[in-house]
């Protein structure tokens, strides 16, 4: 079966792309869910018409993300915990500790776009990635500095 996609499916298309898919998967999983309409004609230019609307959106929001990754680019928090000997932390800093140190001077930014690999658990100095956008990545110092 056709269908055409109205969001990007992980491991199957982007938006817009028509895809054939089994009949089942569509009509149990994408259809329901309104990830996916018919490949009719009809479908094809309403499909068509949202598609360019969300590119205008797309590239408006890519531009807001790269004018916000100007401003936080080299921005140095500093987040004091506890530690003990050998510099290792009690608890650790987490992506949630980052948002809330940003959140302090100024930038709203969420934590779920804020990526560390694991939570810091040493105190030093740390280069940490924030993904406003899927095409934009902004890179912030953390500084984790012992508390008293």
């Amino acid at each position: 079966m056709e269908v055409i996609l109205r969001e990007d499916v992980e491991k199957l298309g982007n938006r817009g792309e028509v895809v054939k898919v089994a009949a089942g998967y569509a009509r149990n999983f994408l259809l329901p869910r309104k990830l996916a309409v018919a490949a009719t004609e009809s479908n094809r230019k309403i499909v068509e018409q949202e598609r360019q609307a969300h590119l205008r959106k797309e590239a408006k929001l890519q531009t807001e993300a790269q004018d916000l990754a100007k401003l936080v680019n080299g921005v140095t928090v500093t987040i004091t915990q506890k530690a003990g000997e050998n510099d290792q932390l009690f608890g650790s800093v987490t992506a949630k500790d980052v948002a809330d140190a940003l959140a302090a001077k100024g930038f709203t930014i969420d934590r779920r776009k804020i990526h560390l690999d694991d939570p810091i658990k040493q105190l030093g100095e740390f280069k940490v990635p924030v993904r406003l956008h899927k095409e934009v990545t902004a890179e912030v110092t953390v500084v984790v500095a012992k508390e008293g």
